[in-house]
């Protein structure tokens, strides 16, 4: 099959575009820069240019594929112009799917995220008030908008909804959880084992994540243009962790200390406000939000698309090397 991926020179689009070549696709790879191969200079793709706010190039780099891999989009961090973020997105969203339709594509497999699951109030509510155990999230649960103080919650759940509707082409919507792995060129969430390995994350708080390998979430994508049924989201994760549980298992693979201070949430919610409220400043929204974690239920994906999620150990010795790699290339 001949395939497009947007986003081909990212992270998740990356190991996309690898997976696909590696199961006998003819994966045609999108970029914006020319110069710019990501994490597959390696891989034996096609390479075209184009641009996500030009509706042309769109079509041209489209043009004679039957699937599209949709892992490309803005990534919106500004919580002070959130109406702004997200009619860019649904904008952006909706000129690829019109591209899509144009170029006679039959079927998009669309990156999503899962902060499109939450579906509860934030969790901290004042200083005195500690979290309670929270729930597990999958398909069915559905973010509310407005709940988070968040542009990027709220312009992925709108790109989301504009994908949801489409019923003249087969759209199928997967929900990576925390995505980890090689091949995090920018790089995003690798910071954080990055940074952890080399004993720079003292601190730790009470709080749960999914983590799955950037591999295992391609493998699963490859397996939606056969198995994913159109008009359905699918959790793609891995393991539920506590943060303490993340760290101490990537200070175990790096020959470090585990943290051993405890931060209570509330001083957390407190510090986060008050940095939000200075003028042009911006933390990384998945730490903004952090009340929002939740374990994630990914039975759905795994029974349907018999995919296989690798050790977390794996992973984080993979990426280690990876990063190891790329400062001494």
């Amino acid at each position: 099959m001949q395939v497009c991926v947007l986003g081909a020179t990212g992270f998740i689009g990356g190991q996309i575009a690898r997976a696909a070549t590696a199961a006998g696709h003819h994966v045609r790879a999108v970029r914006r820069n020319p110069n710019n191969a990501g994490a597959i200079a390696d891989v034996p793709v096609e390479w075209v240019s184009a641009d996500l706010n030009d509706a042309g190039s769109l079509v041209r780099a489209m043009q004679g594929c039957d699937a599209l891999f949709h892992a490309a989009a803005s990534y919106p961090e500004d919580h002070r112009h959130i109406d702004h973020a997200i009619a860019e997105a649904q904008a952006e969203m909706q000129r690829v799917l019109d591209a899509a339709r144009q170029a006679g594509i039959r079927r998009v497999i669309y990156t999503s995220t899962l902060t499109t699951m939450e579906r509860r109030m934030p969790l901290i509510l004042s200083f005195s008030q500690e979290a309670k155990e929270p729930e597990m999230l999958d398909e069915t649960c559905f973010y509310q908008p407005g709940t988070a103080k968040s542009a990027y919650y709220e312009a992925k759940f709108a790109m989301e909804q504009v994908a949801l509707k489409v019923r003249d082409i087969d759209v199928v919507t997967l929900l990576p959880t925390a995505v980890f792995g090689p091949g995090d060129v920018k790089p995003t969430t690798g910071i954080v084992i990055r940074e952890a390995a080399r004993g720079r994350i003292p601190v730790y708080f009470d709080a749960v994540l999914n983590v799955v390998d950037g591999r295992d979430v391609a493998a699963a994508h490859v397996a939606a243009l056969e198995c994913g049924n159109a008009g359905e989201r699918y959790a793609i994760g891995g393991y539920n962790l506590t943060l303490l549980e993340f760290l101490t298992i990537v200070a175990k693979v790096a020959g470090k200390p585990p943290p051993r201070l405890k931060v209570p949430r509330s001083l957390l919610a407190g510090i986060i406000r008050t940095i939000d409220a200075l003028p042009r400043t911006n933390l990384p929204d998945h730490i903004r939000m952090f009340a929002f974690w939740a374990p994630v239920n990914a039975a759905k994906a795994q029974r349907e698309f018999g995919y296989m999620t690798r050790p977390f150990e794996e992973t984080v010795r993979d990426t280690l090397a990876w990063f190891a790699a790329r400062t001494t290339a």
